[in-house]
């Protein structure tokens, strides 16, 4: 349980951090570092369900996407604010560096089999925000017809 808090500690200060370097500010700053806590949360709920790490970064991703537009309507700013800074947990970055290393090494079956996973996992995460995003944006267009 400890482990658990510890993580989602980081994620939310990991995507803090991010939303600062994008200059994000005022009433946005809470708001998009509370997507990087939401999406990390989802993926491991998510690993109680499945152990298939795409899966799990593609409902991640999905979750964060509904929290992005909800706010972006209820605060009336880009989706993108929240969204880039609650991507930031998900993003694959141990698995590069792990297929990078195979690469470095000269390892070819590491590099693919790593590689592979990899562009999974990124995929998994444009997958599950392509996959919600134009449920929002079908939506609002029917809203703003007469």
């Amino acid at each position: 349980m400890r482990e658990i808090i510890v993580e989602l500690i980081t994620a939310f200060l990991g995507s803090l951090g991010f939303a600062l370097l994008f200059n994000t500010r005022g009433k946005h700053l809470w708001p998009a570092s509370l997507g990087g806590l939401l999406s990390w949360g989802v993926y491991l709920l998510m690993g109680l369900v499945t152990q298939s790490d795409p899966l799990r970064y593609l409902v991640a991703a999905a979750a964060l996407t509904v929290y992005a537009e909800l706010l972006a309507r209820r605060l009336r700013t880009p989706a993108t604010v929240f969204l880039v800074a609650g991507t930031i947990p998900l993003i694959p970055g141990g698995s590069l560096y792990r297929t990078m290393e195979c690469a470095l090494r000269g390892d070819h079956a590491g590099f693919s089999r790593l590689g592979i996973n990899t562009l999974l996992l990124a995929g998994a995460i444009a997958g599950g925000i392509l996959l919600m995003m134009p449920l929002f944006h079908v939506n609002r267009n029917n809203m703003r017809e007469p």
